[in-house]
């Protein structure tokens, strides 16, 4: 034991002769080795990494242990193949699906705040929104929108915007510089029921608990708000009868829906509405709108860049889609709203400037781009003809001109050449389709209804009596 001591007391004060650092590193291994005999069966943590100790000056450093970033969800060895998986697949070959990670957008979330968390250049956030120049997707997000997003060596190599399971925006890493983007819209299945029902309180509220979506009922009146005082031409005992189409893809409903046709009694007089290529009309052809304005600005102005989705920017040099017409006009120049529609967007833009957007159904929209006055707001009525912005040079430009773009189900159209509704009444072959389309329309309601005449409530979507297809 003296012996033993004796031992100890030198090991004791040749350890007091080591300096700091060496003190420390011996104290951690003696440590660890303790640890080891005591607890010889324990593993190390699988998803943790240890760094090694290092000595700089009098100090040891030993780094944390971070624990390793989880991976995405597993992909399936064989996954289920649905349209949704076909229609992406030539993009999907070529993309590592382990480095893809989604996020949701939530309430007050910014592109800025999200490449920041993401800790993404900001680089790569410009050139998305150059590339988005074309498309504006981005100025649509909104809550629950879902961001699939692919970043290798610390760079963005893709981001995809998924509005819905039928509509998607993907921005790619060229490999020379910049994006590119790619817009996909699934036709999915469309299927049709038909409505009806007995006003007891009001139309929405009668409407929506026969089954009809909010978005449906809102469509329905302004449709009819020219034809029908809702507060009071509808009184108590009054029917409807609406034929709704809803969107489907691979059995999961997308959301969107489409108002086919209107049969509506109304201060004992019956008002009807029914869809066209795009638009709706009396049973007699005649248009509920006063179409569209090939062009939206009085007077003549040159024409200095056509549609043309192979385009060569000036600025930039590189291709990009073109996908409306530029007219040279002065700064100031009155732009007029193509069609009767509603403003959806007023927005100030990197690169495409202030522009301003109108729908005028759920299947024709305008956009007006470059402006250098607004002179509407978001979710204001316009007429044909009206005023509704001054043409300007904002944003990216070499001068002062409107970019006028018309896009048709979401994708844009030459607006020079395209068969866009001008006229106020169907003639001739457009005519006679309508008529056999009516005559389905009117078998299909009078189908709904109860043999007796009378158009009782009921419910479509649960009694599935009034939701057949045609």
């Amino acid at each position: 034991m003296k012996k033993l001591s004796s031992f100890s007391r030198s090991s004791i004060g040749f350890f007091k002769q080591l300096p700091i650092a060496y003190r420390a590193v011996l104290s951690v291994l003696s440590l660890s080795l303790i640890v080891l005999l005591v607890f010889p069966g324990e593993e190390p943590q699988a998803n943790m990494v240890a760094g090694d100790a290092m000595i700089e000056g009098d100090r040891v450093l030993v780094p944390l242990e971070v624990p390793k970033l989880s991976a995405p969800a597993a992909v399936p060895d064989e996954p289920v193949v649905n349209a949704a998986d076909e229609a992406a697949k030539e993009a999907s070959d070529s993309v590592d699906e382990s480095r893809m990670w989604a996020y949701e957008i939530q309430p007050g979330d910014t592109l800025t705040g999200i490449f920041e968390k993401l800790n993404l250049p900001l680089a790569d956030l410009y050139q998305v929104v150059e590339a988005d120049e074309n498309v504006l997707a981005l100025d649509n997000i909104k809550p629950g929108v879902e961001l699939l997003i692919d970043v290798n060596e610390e760079q963005l190599q893709r981001l995809e915007l998924k509005f819905s399971i039928a509509h998607k925006v993907t921005y790619k890493r060229k490999q020379d510089a910049g994006f590119e983007f790619e817009e996909t819209r699934l036709p999915g299945e469309w299927k049709q029921v038909a409505i009806t029902g007995e006003i007891g309180r009001s139309f929405s509220v009668d409407a929506e608990s026969e089954g009809l979506d909010v978005r449906d009922v809102y469509q329905i009146s302004r449709l009819l708000k020219e034809k029908i005082n809702f507060s009071r031409d509808i009184r108590k005992g009054d029917s409807f009868e609406v034929l709704v189409s809803r969107q489907y893809v691979d059995g999961q409903a997308t959301g969107e829906s489409k108002v086919e046709a209107v049969r509506m009694m109304a201060n004992r007089s019956p008002v009807s509405i029914f869809y066209y290529d795009g638009s709706y009309y009396d049973e007699n052809g005649r248009s509920l709108s006063k179409a569209f304005l090939r062009y939206p600005f009085n007077g003549k102005h040159r024409v200095s860049s056509n549609f043309n989705p192979n385009r060569h920017h000036p600025v930039t040099g590189l291709s990009r889609p073109h996908n409306g017409t530029d007219f040279a006009m002065r700064s100031g120049t009155p732009i007029l709203s193509a069609g009767d529609g509603v403003v959806t967007r007023v927005v100030n833009h990197k690169y495409a400037g202030l522009y301003v957007e109108v729908k005028h159904s759920d299947r024709y929209t305008t956009r007006y781009l470059h402006l250098s006055k607004a002179l509407v707001k978001k979710g204001q009525r316009v007429g044909q003809g009206q005023k509704i912005a001054l043409s300007g040079s904002s944003g990216r430009v070499t001068g002062p001109h409107l970019h006028y773009e018309f896009r048709i189900a979401g994708r844009p159209v030459n607006a020079m050449k395209a068969a866009i509704p001008i006229a106020k009444r169907l003639e001739g072959k457009s005519r006679k389709e309508f008529d056999g389309l009516l005559a389905k329309y009117l078998a299909r309601m009078d189908e709904a209804q109860p043999g007796d005449g009378l158009m009782l409530s009921q419910r479509a979507e649960e009694s599935g009596k009034d939701a057949r297809s045609l």
